[in-house]
């Protein structure tokens, strides 16, 4: 899921990305009101965290902008007042949530998760392969019906294998896509977690999803050369 995140404040815009990577969203941020409602208008974002005290156009001014342009973005609106006549304004300018500073980011990602489902469940926020789904704003796995535990970490590797889902997968894109690191640091971490996905997916199921492509990585689903 990708995030667009407005906010002037470094050090909070800094806080947003690493606490939202950490719930596995793909986070983007931004200080200027101008260049934030360039990008929402123009990129193709899931939800936006707009602060309505942004420098260049203010942030309700940004909000009325993107509802004329793309109505069906979900917004979640912060702020640092505490008043309810300015919630109220963010409301009526068109914002799906209001969110009043301080607040914990555990409660930040809930709400953006509760943003996105009552938005209508935007497109692709839902990996089908077979009988297997994964659902990217619940954040859960299903084989069959049967719901299955994943880290973060599972999670993500098994989402950057469904986004690919038939083709061959090489070790190095999976350690620069998943684990952020630089190609040339390829450990035996995928293989360890290629493991752990096997182990909960496949085990106890008479059609194995994820195979082993001599010479390349990885696959899931589709045909491949099993090792």
């Amino acid at each position: 899921m990708r995030i667009l995140v407005a906010e002037d404040d470094a050090p909070l815009a800094d806080a947003f990305r690493e606490q939202l990577a950490r719930e596995q969203f793909a986070v983007q941020t931004v200080a200027d009101g101008s260049e934030a409602q360039r990008l929402a208008i123009d990129h193709p974002y899931d939800l936006v965290v707009l602060d309505v005290d942004l420098s260049g156009l203010r942030g309700l001014e940004v909000l009325r902008n993107i509802r004329s342009r793309k109505p069906d973005l979900p917004v979640l609106v912060v702020t640092g007042s505490p008043l309810v006549e300015e919630r109220v304004r963010g409301l009526d300018a068109g914002a799906d949530d209001y969110l009043a500073k301080p607040f914990a980011f555990t409660e930040l990602a809930a709400r953006i998760r509760a943003v996105l489902r009552r938005g209508g469940r935007p497109r692709n926020t839902m990996l089908l392969l077979g009988d297997l789904t994964l659902d990217l704003v619940e954040r859960t796995v299903r084989r069959g019906g049967r719901a299955i535990e994943f880290s973060p970490k599972e999670f993500a590797l098994l989402e950057f294998l469904m986004r690919h889902a038939g083709q061959p997968v090489a070790r190095t894109a999976i350690v620069e896509n998943v684990w952020k690191l630089n190609h040339g640091m390829t450990t035996n971490l995928v293989d360890v977690y290629i493991n752990y996905l096997r182990r909960k997916l496949d085990s106890g199921y008479d059609h194995a999803l994820i195979r082993t492509v001599r010479g390349v990585g990885y696959q899931i689903g589709g045909n491949g050369i099993s090792a």
